[in-house]
């Protein structure tokens, strides 16, 4: 149970990152992301959807497993798609800001050892 929760947590946060860096960059992306020149948000706004969508992939994955009913293999599958959030956070926080670990990949790292402790 506890499990789902943090997945779900985690699938509901890139679902809304999704939401702002597809349809909200210029608005919710300049809110988030205020060390970067105001200038940037219309010229990056594809490549901010597409990083989005990306997104979208991440949460998609980790709510499948949540509808998997054989625990080994939903397990395989969560610990795949937080592993992938993992590095794109790690990423995230050296390459833009140190932020993106705290909100992505902390969380992630959280359940994934949660996952890794109750096999």
């Amino acid at each position: 149970m506890v499990q789902n929760i943090l997945i779900s947590f985690i699938a509901l946060e890139h679902l809304y990152i999704l939401y702002f860096e597809m349809f909200k960059w210029e608005t919710i992306g300049k809110r988030t992301f205020t060390n970067l020149d105001e200038s940037l948000f219309n010229p990056t706004k594809g490549m901010a959807a597409n990083q989005g969508l990306y997104n979208g992939f991440l949460s998609a994955g980790l709510i499948w497993t949540l509808f998997i009913c054989d625990k080994v293999w939903a397990d395989n599958i969560a610990i795949f798609f937080l592993s992938c959030v993992i590095i794109a956070g790690t990423y995230g926080a050296v390459t833009v800001t140190k932020k993106i670990f705290l909100i992505q990949a902390f969380p992630a790292i959280v359940t994934l050892i949660f996952i890794l402790i109750s096999k």
